[in-house]
């Protein structure tokens, strides 16, 4: 039980400190009102984690030390969900209605789009 947790922590602090660099890095390139950062790294999060199932269920890993660090302490820390619905949450504040309806919708659907491809990539 120590070691799971120690290992979702760590891996939790590297998907964290990757998410600030690479929020920083696409906020550097793309200058908009819409949370294209956290959009992006929402997509590429549920990427990674279709990509990490596919590979513990193929390989039979279960509650494997390397789910616990990727799949659970990495990927819970690289995405950004809490700050997704906060940014929603202050859009809807500002009576900006048609971009929160669109930036929900569109990271839903092609989220779990990107976790069904990185399953099928290793299935």
């Amino acid at each position: 039980m120590i070691k799971s947790i120690i290992l979702v922590g760590l891996g939790g602090a590297l998907g964290s400190i990757l998410r600030y660099v690479v929020g920083l890095g696409i906020k550097q390139l793309v200058a908009t009102s819409f949370p294209i950062a956290t959009f992006i790294i929402n997509i590429i999060g549920c990427l990674i984690i279709g990509l990490l199932y596919g590979i513990s269920e193929k390989n039979n890993l279960g509650n494997s030390d390397l789910n616990y660090l990727l799949i659970i302490g990495f990927c819970g820390g690289f995405t950004t969900f809490s700050t997704f619905a906060n940014e929603n949450f202050n859009l809807i504040q500002q009576q900006n209605f048609i971009t929160p309806l669109f930036y929900i919708s569109s990271s839903i659907i092609i989220g779990i789009l990107a976790v069904r491809l990185g399953y099928k990539i290793i299935i």
